[in-house]
């Protein structure tokens, strides 16, 4: 198993200071056996589209947005949580987080943006 991340991802990882890139890695800490069954709906936040779940795990003040593909965790993007919450404000989502957010067109496309760029880290 391996942790990709696209070029979007890795750019907003690579802007962090270290101990901060530590603390991310840390809370997301995906073991092989954790992939199998519904152990990562249990901890992380899902939020559904189409063929594919998308997680979300908060670290701090951050948020990484990521799904598991082909037996490898890729991460979509790792956001400042006051970034996503101007997000909410903005987008006036009412109902429970990750609800809305699977709705969101506006969040799809963020996520989007680097979908076919990755980078292994």
């Amino acid at each position: 198993m391996q942790i990709v991340f696209n070029e979007i991802s890795a750019a907003e990882l690579s802007r962090l200071p270290t101990q901060e890139q530590f603390k991310i890695l840390e809370a997301m800490n995906i073991q092989p056996s954790d992939l199998e069954g519904d152990i990562l709906k249990k901890r992380f936040g899902v939020l559904s589209r189409g063929q594919g779940d998308l997680f979300r795990c908060r670290a701090g003040d951050y948020r990484i947005y990521f799904a598991v593909n082909e037996g490898n965790v890729r991460v979509h993007r790792v956001l400042h949580a006051n970034t996503l919450a101007d997000f909410l404000f903005r987008s006036n989502l009412k109902s429970s987080e990750d609800d809305e957010l699977a709705k969101s067109k506006n969040f799809w496309k963020l996520i989007d943006e680097g979908k076919s760029t990755l980078k292994v880290w």
